[in-house]
């Protein structure tokens, strides 16, 4: 005779968990990156520093903007050198140039995939945001 019983009910463990970076909260309700499957998908970042202000040229602004998503990262457990996918948005399709220069200062030997476009409101009038896929290795770094 089979037990019609119900189950046991085991706590699942949430199939997603959000990162934050200490000391650097976001800027609405979002986290700044979630992690499932061993990959972090980071929201976008902007050139905003710790007073929640953007300023600057569109290479200062690509400098921040790439720190603030390295932060992100390694706060995850990843890195520069584990992206597999880079977004960048930029204001204006004629500064590309500027942040194709100042990227590859971060990407110079590894080269994620990439997409590129324009948008012409970015968030507190930032003029570039950059966001990532990247992948948590499994063992440290050396």
């Amino acid at each position: 005779v089979d037990d019609m019983s119900e189950p046991p009910t085991k706590k699942a463990k949430p199939c997603v968990q959000t990162v934050d970076v200490p000391g650097k909260p976001v800027a609405g309700p979002y986290s700044a990156a979630t992690v499932h499957n061993g990959l972090v998908y980071t929201s976008g970042q902007i050139a905003m520093n710790d007073k929640g202000e953007v300023s600057g040229t569109i290479e200062e602004q690509t400098q921040r903007a790439l720190g603030n998503l390295e932060a992100v990262l390694k706060a995850a457990g990843a890195s520069f050198e584990t992206v597999v996918k880079m977004t960048v948005i930029v204001s204006d399709m004629a500064d590309f140039p500027k942040v194709n220069a100042a990227y590859s200062e971060v990407f110079s030997t590894h080269k994620p995939a990439r997409t590129c476009y324009s948008s012409p409101a970015l968030p507190k009038g930032s003029l570039i945001e950059v966001d990532a896929i990247a992948v948590i290795p499994t063992e440290p770094a050396e």
